[in-house]
This record gives C-alpha cells, sequence and structure tokens, in this order.
C-alpha cells in the first residue's frame, strides 16, 4: 500500500508533465517555453520544431496520465515504480545527451517518488 507522502509525491511529478505538456503543445512559442527549454527565437519560428515540440508534449501527458492511473485507478506500487524509474532514466539520457541540470529538473520529482516508495 502507498502511502500518502507517496501519493503526493507521484501527483506532482504527474502535474510536471502536465505542465511540459502544456509548454509543448499548448504554447510551444511562448517567451515561457523558450526559456524553459532555451530556445532561440529561430527554433520557435521552425514549424518542423514546432511539430516535433507538440508530439513530445502529447508524450508528456501521456506519461501523466499513466502515473495517475498507476497511483489512484490500478493502485499498483509496482506500476508506479515501473514508471518512476523510466522517467528517471529518460532524465539521466537527456542529462547526458543535452544538459546536466534535465536529471534534477525533469528527474528530480521522480527519483523523491520512487524512494519514498520504498521507505
Amino acid at each position: 500500500m502507498m502511502s500518502v507522502i507517496s501519493k503526493v509525491l507521484a501527483v506532482a511529478v504527474a502535474v510536471e508533465f502536465l505542465y511540459i505538456m502544456y509548454l509543448e503543445t499548448f504554447a510551444p512559442k511562448s517567451a515561457k517555453t523558450a526559456k524553459v527549454f532555451g530556445l532561440a527565437k529561430a527554433d520557435q519560428a521552425n514549424e518542423m520544431i514546432i511539430t516535433l515540440f507538440k508530439n513530445q508534449g502529447v508524450y508528456n501527458g501521456l506519461i501523466a496520465a499513466e502515473v495517475l492511473l498507476a497511483t489512484f485507478v490500478f493502485a499498483s506500487q509496482t506500476a508506479l515504480i515501473v514508471l518512476l524509474v523510466y522517467i528517471i532514466l529518460v532524465a539521466a539520457y537527456g542529462a547526458i545527451t543535452s544538459n546536466p541540470k534535465i536529471i534534477l529538473m525533469q528527474g528530480g520529482l521522480p527519483i523523491l517518488a520512487l524512494i519514498s516508495l520504498f521507505l
């Protein structure tokens, strides 16, 4: 059975990924999106990049939905662990290939949530 702290952290992970989805899918040309992702104005004017961002945003929204489903609908600690490990691995890959800050920015909450599941 998941603790309240684990559920709160899982919801925080989902909210983070919903926010990323919002930036990528619904506000890809905003100043906030440019700041968060370090985009130049030329990047935001490139429709191919915007399309890729929107596609990535859908992925992030579905990750959020899966975290919420694992936490509340299926109430499966195992499923939540698998999802959190997946998110952490993707964040680690991003940290290695793109920006080292990604491990904390995108992986920080999932790491805390994962730790909470084992306490």
